[in-house]
């Protein structure tokens, strides 16, 4: 068990003052067995008119945020306390009938899964699966569990990380042809691949603790990371961060899931004004654990 502590802060400058419009931010965590949230803060400003929270489609806890003025800033401090009880190995117990793959998820889970399963990336020339044929022979059986971690081993040592500050994410062909991408290239093809397997697999957003960043001083730099879970019949949404090649829980912040990653946004907004008004965003984020500041 771990105390972790967020600090994530983000701030838009502009030339001029604008017109602030309505921001939606996803940044507190979601509560489960395995993590639970001790405290969560959020400070804007300038001071927003009302901040109104809600669940989404998928359970999420999102904040939007109103604001009746001008600014030529606009700065999110969030404070996220967690309580994180890591999965240090996986555990794959898996039911009986879907222990080797292929196989077909139960008729009782089938139609819930679905969105999940189904393909989001066009992929007419079957680049994913000329990419996972140099590994796996599809269509033969193989332990399920061994078949996941193969697949997340394959992404974490055989891509290079390349940290973009683009927004959006890369389609998997251009992630198979660079051989490079960012967490979230990484997880949308980890999550597509497994999908062509027939495997149901979800998007997810959140904070990953990096112990050589850890101590009494904070540091900025940081970012939010993305992830993925696969469904396994028995042992349910596993996760998978094929960026670092870690299976299960550890080290990982959950914040959002989603079925697709322009579902899981940290954060946006509007303003009205120019183009040539926006100067930029700044974000740093930091992780620690409570023991470091002790």
């Amino acid at each position: 068990m771990a105390i972790f502590i967020v600090r994530h802060s983000t701030t838009y400058r502009y030339e001029h003052e604008v017109r602030l419009g309505r921001h939606q931010l996803m940044a507190r965590p979601r509560d489960s067995f395995d993590q639970r949230l001790i405290d969560f803060s959020l400070d804007v400003t300038p001071k927003p008119s009302e901040v109104r929270w809600l669940h989404d489609v998928f359970g999420n806890c999102v904040a939007h945020i109103e604001f009746d003025r001008a600014s030529d800033y606009l700065r999110f401090d969030c404070e996220i306390k967690v309580d994180h009880t890591p999965e240090n190995a996986p555990d794959f117990r898996i039911e009986d009938y879907a222990t080797d793959h292929p196989f077909t998820y139960h008729d009782e889970e089938a139609p819930d899964l679905a969105p999940y399963v189904q393909r989001w990336f066009s992929d007419p020339e079957d680049h994913v699966g000329r990419w996972l044929d140099t590994f796996l022979t599809r269509g033969t059986k193989r332990p399920t569990g061994q078949l996941l971690m193969t697949l997340n081993e394959a992404i974490s040592d055989g891509f290079a990380y390349d940290r973009r500050t683009a927004p959006g994410t890369q389609i998997p062909s251009t992630t198979l042809e660079l051989r490079k991408g960012t967490c979230r290239d990484f997880a949308v093809l980890m999550i597509e691949a497994a999908r062509s397997l027939g495997f149901a697999a979800r998007f997810i957003t959140g904070y990953i603790y990096v112990p050589d960043r850890d101590g009494p001083t904070w540091l900025g730099g940081g970012a939010t990371h993305a992830w993925c879970q696969i469904y396994v019949p028995g042992s349910g949404w596993v996760e998978f961060d094929p960026t670092n090649g870690i299976v299960g829980n550890r080290d990982l912040i959950r914040v959002a899931v989603a079925r697709i990653p322009s579902q899981a946004i940290p954060l946006f907004g509007t303003y009205w004004g120019s183009r040539e008004d926006e100067l930029g965003m700044n974000v740093e984020v930091n992780v620690k654990t409570a023991s470091a500041l002790l």
